[in-house]
Formats: C-alpha cells, structure tokens, sequence
C-alpha cells in the first residue's frame, strides 16, 4: 500500500512545473462545481485543536478554487494563499472577494519568498502532494512560528457501493484497464491516509500531533458523478475518445440503477508540528 501511494504522489509533485501549473485548468470549474467540501464539525475541530483565532496567521498551500479558504476566512484570521494554476486562482479570487483578510499570490510553493517564522499555521487541503517534499517540508516548516501547526485537510476519492462499483468494474477494464484497480472500502482509505501521515513524520521535519477522520455520505446526480470523475487525475490522463467511451458505458450502468449515485468518502485532518 505504502509503495503504491508513494508512486501516486510521485506522479504528482513529480512532474515539471509548468504541467503542474496547469494540470487541473481543463477541469477548474468542474472541480469547483462538484469536488465535495470539508464537513464544518471536522474543520471546527481542527480550529481548536490548533487555536486559530482572529489573531493567526495563516498561509495556505495550493488553495485551488478556495474550497476550503471560506471556512478559515470567516473566523477573521489573515490568510495568505499561494495558488499556481491561473484558472484556479481567478476562482479563488471570485470566491474570496466578500474576505479582506484573504491575499492570494498566483505562484508555486517552491516558488514563494520564504517569510521565516511569520505563520501560526500552514494549511494545505489535498494539495501538498504536488509540492515537491526536497522543498516543501523544510520550507513549510521554517514558514511557521514556534509551536505553530501544518494542517494537512484530505477529502478521499468519492466511492459508489460495491455492488455499483462491481457493476462498473468491467467497463473500465475494456476501456481504461489502468483505473480498474480494487475497491476502496473504508479500511483502504483509512491505511491510505495513515501513510500519508507516516510519510510526512518520514522527512525528519515534522512530528504527528493529532488526527482524525470521518465518514461523510453524499448523493450525486448521474451528471454530476461523471463531472466529478473528470476532475480526478487518472480520468485527466485519459485521453479524449477513450475518457468519453468510458463515461458513455458508466453513464448508461448508472442510469440503470436509478437517477442518483449513492457516494461515500473520508473526509480527514493531519496535524503536525516542527521537529
């Protein structure tokens, strides 16, 4: 499970920078639209756990459309957020227009001039994986003030029952065999995310601090699901023919089983300090 998670992030911060800038733009505003938010209790309890209050500072790591921004923006802290895909920051910018203790910065994380100990947290909600690890976590790490806390949010791929998953699986085999990989039930997304926070203690810079997740269970139109899988990288590789083969088939399984999408996920937090 750890070797196969760390060639998924491989294939992520690994690539240049300038496809990392514009990995998602085909999909930004889909990604905005249909990706799933943070529950509140869980983002409450990571508000306390790591005392933000009006006073912190707050430096945001890849902050994509601003899903998660609102919820920090509205307990009245400064937040600096580094975006560097365009699409993805022109949104930010719409959706953090009503907050004027958001700045946003249109670059990469490597990239920003390091403000040495000026952050009370860093948070970064499923996007640190593209931050290259040789520089984001000592760079994270020398970014925040002593005792201050990175945050690291995770909402896991959104998953139909087996019973619908089993129905799809042939579908992707005949026609994008990479993706036809096994279920993940609630055990798999909870190992995945343990060692996600193993490899994080792993680069020497960080210490776990506190943890925790939840099951959240949503229902999707048939429209919005297959939106929704476009948004995910895998489906962003495919190419063109083959992405709209494969969603003509799931489409036409799906409206076989009625006219919506029963889907559950983890949504989780990792909190670390400072070595």
């Amino acid at each position: 499970m750890a070797d196969l998670q760390q060639q998924l992030l491989n294939d992520c911060y690994g690539q240049d920078r300038d496809t990392r800038r514009h990995w998602y733009s085909p999909a930004a505003t889909a990604y905005q639209q249909v990706r799933p938010r943070y529950p509140q209790a869980l983002l409450d309890q990571v508000m306390e756990i790591t005392l933000l209050s009006s006073s912190s500072r707050l430096l945001e790591i890849g902050c994509g459309p601003a899903i998660a921004t609102p919820a920090f923006a509205q307990i009245g802290c400064s937040i600096m957020g580094i975006e560097p895909n365009p699409d993805f920051f022109r949104l930010a910018q719409q959706t953090c227009q009503p907050y004027a203790n958001v700045a946003l910065h249109h670059c990469l994380f490597e990239e920003w001039p390091l403000e040495p100990g000026q952050f009370d947290a860093i948070l970064a909600a499923s996007s640190f994986h593209w931050v290259t690890p040789d520089i984001g976590y000592p760079k994270a790490a020398a970014a925040l003030r002593p005792g201050g806390h990175l945050i690291l949010l995770w909402n896991k791929e959104l998953q139909p029952s087996a019973d619908i998953y089993s129905q799809l699986s042939p579908l992707y085999q005949q026609y994008a065999p990479t993706l036809n990989r096994a279920y993940e039930d609630q055990a798999t997304q909870i190992a995945i995310l343990n060692d996600l926070e193993r490899m994080v203690v792993k680069s020497g810079h960080f210490r776990a601090f506190e943890s925790g997740w939840q099951v959240v269970n949503v229902s999707y139109s048939i429209d919005q699901y297959l939106l929704l899988l476009s948004t995910y990288s895998p489906y962003l590789k495919l190419e063109a023919q083959q992405r709209q083969n494969l969603f003509q088939g799931l489409r036409q399984i799906l409206e076989g089983n009625g006219d919506t999408v029963a889907l559950s996920y983890l949504s989780a937090f990792h909190i670390v300090q400072p070595c």
